[in-house]
């Protein structure tokens, strides 16, 4: 049974983390006395990849990405919007250093909570630590799928995907304000700036977005869901 055409080159989390609801009024309030939230301008780096992991980071309120930096080019693996995490894959002792940097999509507020508090309630909390492995086994799962559609899917399907995931999974809405730059998109979809611009272009001829400024409408979502699936 073949299930490929269903993945998604857009990695956004479909669910808000609730592990912190598996915490006892204690424990929120030690996570809460060894945190800090910080306001972040749009492209300003929430974390270095290569830097020591002192922290991880709760979106409380924006939009971040997740990525590989490259000597000429980055990876981006994730798109973190509100509610998320960002930081997990240095909760685990042998790591201590971001293998990823991130920054904010457009001006966030971060929560900066101690990994070394964050790791004490792993290790005490069974629920905790279930949620957390729950939340680490759809990332995994969210950055298989996005592979798979960048190295198998045609262009015009990648952008599909990403047009289809900003809709339905950030913005909830087949009409918003895209904050992302045609460069942002181009990385998503791993090409460049110039094919973005041409396949939008023809992406409005086509009547499937209406796209005015900074302002987009998906007006097709079959349509373009489709061309996902085709690839």
């Amino acid at each position: 049974m073949t299930t490929h055409n269903t993945l998604s080159s857009c990695t956004v989390s479909s669910t808000t983390c609730r592990c912190f609801e598996k915490l006892s009024p204690e424990e929120n309030e030690l996570i809460d006395s060894n945190s800090v939230t910080v306001k972040f301008s749009k492209g300003e780096f929430i974390c270095k990849q290569g830097t020591f992991a002192s922290h991880v980071m709760l979106v409380i309120n924006g939009l971040a990405k997740i990525y590989v930096e490259g000597k000429s080019d980055n990876l981006i693996l994730k798109i973190i919007p509100s509610g998320n995490l960002v930081g997990l894959t240095s909760i685990f002792e042998g790591n201590t250093i971001f293998q990823y940097s991130s920054s904010a999509y457009i001006d966030s507020e971060i929560k900066l909570i101690d990994i070394n508090v964050f790791r004490k309630l792993i290790k005490t909390n069974a629920a905790f630590a279930s949620e957390i492995i729950n939340i680490l086994t759809e990332n995994n799962l969210q950055i298989y799928g996005r592979f798979f559609c960048l190295t198998r899917k045609q262009s015009y399907g990648r952008l599909a995907d990403i047009l289809l995931c900003l809709s339905e999974r950030i913005y909830k809405s087949t009409e918003f304000d895209l904050h992302l730059s045609r460069k942002d998109l181009a990385e998503l979809t791993g090409m460049s700036t110039e094919n973005v611009i041409r396949m939008l272009k023809k992406f409005k001829e086509e009547d499937l977005i209406q796209l005015d400024g900074k302002q987009l409408i998906v007006k097709n979502p079959e349509s373009l869901r489709r061309i996902s699936e085709n690839g």
